[in-house]
């Protein structure tokens, strides 16, 4: 008798963590996918934190192939504004017969936890296919795969404005300072994959300004993407931004 695949959506954050983790999931052949779950500030019209216009969030999606749930969160989200909106749609995906979310993290356990406790309230299970991982193989793996990210966001406390733009290679993990992680896991940088084998075909999109921003009054109950991994003291020192426009 053959065992059916639990049916799974993946966390799609637009960047490197989640384009490696996803392709792991589509080679394991262990889940039915229904889809891609992405949180976009409504209010700017831009993928959370990472601040990717919504318009190359489709494009990815729509070169990726799958469909798209999408969060949506005031222009000033609280952390209740966020589980508030989050479990509007994970009810949504367990009506639909969705049986685990699966994430991109590495090795953050508070993160874990918490995902594991919010989502086992509404019956649902967590994948992290990626965890565990030593993160710098993981970097290097990115790039053997064909994977092109470039850094679209970095904190200001630990890496300058000009590592905004660059494209992850082998130069660029070798001129990281040594507190900073490969990946990005401490929330150090942020990336946009623009190609890769999971793509159908590369998206395209232009460089536009670099913008930096501070957070006077971050939010910091629980580490969520949508809010980063750093603490408060590192959220009010600022990020610099790339704009990406479409193409």
């Amino acid at each position: 008798m053959t065992n059916l695949k639990q049916k799974a959506f993946f966390n799609w954050s637009t960047g490197k963590d989640s384009a490696l983790a996803l392709h792991k999931v589509i080679q394991s052949n262990k889940f039915e996918l229904s889809g891609l779950l992405t949180t976009i500030n409504d209010g700017y019209g831009r993928v959370s934190m990472h601040g990717i216009r919504k318009e190359l969030l489709y494009k990815q999606v729509q070169s990726i192939g799958l469909p798209l749930f999408e969060v949506l969160l005031p222009e000033v989200p609280t952390m209740e504004s966020y589980e508030y909106a989050l479990k509007v749609v994970l009810d949504q995906r367990v009506k639909h017969g969705d049986e685990v979310s699966i994430f991109g993290d590495i090795f953050l356990e508070d993160l874990r936890k918490y995902r594991e406790d919010k989502l086992s309230e509404i019956k649902l299970k967590a994948d992290f296919p990626l965890w565990g991982r030593n993160t710098k193989e993981l970097a290097s793996e990115l790039i053997q795969l064909g994977f092109k990210a470039i850094v679209v966001c970095v904190n200001a406390s630990v890496l300058g404005e000009e590592f905004l733009g660059k494209v992850m290679d082998r130069n660029f993990l070798d001129a990281l300072p040594e507190n900073v992680d490969p990946c990005g896991e401490n929330g150090e940088f942020h990336t946009f994959v623009f190609d890769g084998p999971i793509f159908k075909y590369p998206i395209a999109f232009e460089l536009g300004k670099k913008v930096f921003r501070t957070y006077e009054n971050p939010v910091k109950k629980v580490n969520t993407d949508e809010f980063d991994c750093v603490s408060e003291e590192e959220l009010k020192s600022g990020f610099w931004y790339l704009d990406l426009l479409v193409k």
